[in-house]
């Protein structure tokens, strides 16, 4: 027989069942409902489900098929109106369990019974610890879900490499791995990739902008809070399906698991790790999944490629701190918060928002050869049995997330110490680089500022010589007072400035003289007094002599750097800028 796809939705009145049947003959159909139990047979579809509230046969029943559509659709009224039914969108765990002939399973679903009824009691994250026993070395071998399994990589020795870390995980109890574990971390741990990812962090705050849907459907919820109930799964339902993921959630088979409380405790632990794996993935990819994306859930979950049992939520938030600081091509603690915060925010949505992340992983490792082994050890188990799991619990474990704090220091690198001797060795890099500024600009010749303040006195005394070749010829005509004459009106402005500065008497009006900048006013004013031109001078000269005394191909001898200095004071000041055959200044 044949399951047909199904689905279920409700109003105060009635459970609606909605059920595709294409190709069925219509005229043979039957359909069963009593309590919870409810049978539906149009050859050769069988459908059986256990409902999550009970229905009554009382005349309003009704039943309608669609014959283009190939849809059958049911009305069974609620037994109290008015109720809300929960769960309609957990198809798998609707499907009724198939039943055994054997006597065991009944035993089984007797002490299933015992674990819902405990599901009630007050959850304890922190699970009590058992020394380590040689007798007990098989039992804490196992691994996968709820440490169900064993001696599975016996048989997949050539794949186990592309699938997890550890090597012969069925000879390896559980807290042996965990040393193996840390011990990889330490070595792989690359503090150069870690401080580069933190000082040069433009792509991890662009990652980080990246809206995945749990963010808005979050935001809805809180918005409507307390109108009606969102985590039905049905037409209502903040969080719905798609229909490939109908799909696959009725092609899992209902099951039950019998878990103690220590490894119930581990399985919600786990949970956690494989969502964080998972909200970390979705931010590097910005929700577009690729051929690394396999590798990053499974890489970055401690569950999935070391088998690890948790006993705590601060071990599961360290594990994942320091795998993502290990490990991926984005090493920021950012990355790390971020995903804490989305996965406590998928928490809190319900399991119908855990369910479906677990689907996009269950799809992934699907898709991907050999990741798929870790959906037969863990990923379809959570699919199965997180549809079963008490609100209350999930609540509980969102909260408890919430106010676990990670902190850099509990990761065990020494990041804060490692940050502060980068932030340290950043500032002393500045400080040299400041200081080699100063000196170059020291070294280098006059700014341009400068070099106008030189190129005017230098003017100024080459036109009151009238163009003399020598620096003696400049002082003795400023020490007689006597200024030759020049054709240029600038210059017979200047020199008026500079017998007017000696005592002479004139009109205060011819003080606006026509200069290019204040600087070179200012120069002029400077330099009228003949006393204080010759020690400019002589500056000019002490100036020019260090820039002639450059090291070059020949080094001028003495006389030759004397020479140099009446060259260059009998000559313009643009041919001290004016760029040589190699393109250098040329002093």
């Amino acid at each position: 027989m044949i399951t047909p796809a199904f689905e279920l939705s409700q109003n105060p009145d009635f459970l609606i069942i909605t059920i595709k049947v294409p190709y069925a003959r219509v005229s043979e159909f039957e359909v069963c409902f009593e309590g919870e139990d409810f049978k539906f047979y149009a050859k050769p579809y069988f459908l059986r489900l256990a409902l999550p509230g009970r229905v009554v046969e009382d005349g309003r029943e009704k039943a309608s098929y669609d014959v283009d559509k190939g849809i059958f659709t049911v009305h069974l009224p609620k037994e109290t109106t008015g109720e809300y039914f929960d769960g309609l969108g957990m198809l798998t765990a609707l499907l009724a369990p198939k039943k055994s002939r054997s006597a065991k399973p009944l035993v089984e679903e007797m002490g299933a019974r015992n674990e819902m009824e405990g599901e009630e009691e007050e959850f304890d994250w922190e699970i009590e610890q058992t020394p380590y026993d040689e007798n007990n070395l098989c039992l804490s071998c196992s691994y996968g879900f709820g440490n169900l399994k064993s001696g599975v990589f016996r048989r997949l020795q050539d794949e186990l490499g592309e699938v997890i870390d550890i090597k012969n995980p069925d000879l390896i109890p559980t807290t042996e791995r965990r040393e193996k574990r840390l011990a990889a971390e330490v070595v792989k741990f690359d503090p150069d990739h870690y401080l580069a990812d933190l000082f040069e962090d433009e792509a991890v705050h662009h990652l980080l902008k990246y809206k995945p849907w749990w963010v808005a459907t979050y935001a809805k919820k809180m918005a409507s809070q307390g109108s009606s109930p969102l985590d039905d799964g049905g037409q209502n339902a903040v969080v719905s399906f798609a229909e490939d993921e109908k799909e696959q959630l009725r092609k899992f088979t209902n099951r039950t698991y019998l878990l103690d409380k220590r490894t119930c405790h581990q399985v919600y632990l786990s949970l956690v790790d494989i969502l964080l794996a998972y909200c970390y993935e979705v931010y590097v990819t910005e929700g577009e999944k690729n051929a690394e994306s396999p590798w990053n859930i499974r890489k970055l979950s401690a569950t999935l490629c070391w088998l690890e049992s948790f006993t705590s939520v601060l071990e599961v938030l360290v594990s994942f701190g320091r795998r993502v600081l290990c490990y991926p091509l984005y090493r920021h603690f950012s990355l790390v918060t971020k995903a804490l915060n989305d996965t406590v925010m998928i928490l809190q949505l319900g399991k119908t928002a855990i369910l479906k992340c677990l689907l996009d992983i269950h799809k992934i490792f699907r898709e991907n050869d050999p990741a798929y082994i870790l959906n037969d050890l863990y990923i379809t188990d959570y699919c199965i049995w997180i549809q079963k799991a008490k609100s209350k619990k999930l609540a509980a474990l969102a909260e408890r997330v919430q106010k676990a704090e990670l902190t850099k220091a509990k990761l065990g690198f020494e990041l804060d110490e490692l940050e502060a001797a980068a932030l340290l060795v950043q500032e002393e890099a500045k400080e040299l680089k400041a200081a080699g500024a100063d000196v170059s600009r020291q070294q280098l010749p006059p700014s341009k500022g400068e070099a106008s303040d030189s190129e005017d006195s230098s003017s100024t005394s080459s036109y009151e010589t009238g163009g003399s070749d020598s620096d003696e010829q400049e002082s003795s005509a400023i020490e007689d007072g006597k200024i030759n004459p020049l054709h240029s009106p600038l210059q017979e402005e200047r020199t008026a400035l500079l017998i007017d500065c000696n005592g002479l008497r004139r009109d205060t009006d011819t003080l606006a003289l026509d200069v290019s900048n204040e600087k070179s006013k200012a120069s002029l004013q400077s330099t009228s007094v003949p006393g204080k031109l010759i020690e400019e001078l002589g500056k000019q000269m002490q100036t020019v002599i260090r820039l002639t005394e450059q090291p070059e191909a020949s080094s001028p001898t003495a006389s030759d750097s004397g020479s140099s200095v009446s060259q260059e004071m009998g000559t313009s000041t643009t041919s001290r800028t004016s760029p040589d055959h190699n393109g250098k200044d040329n002093p």
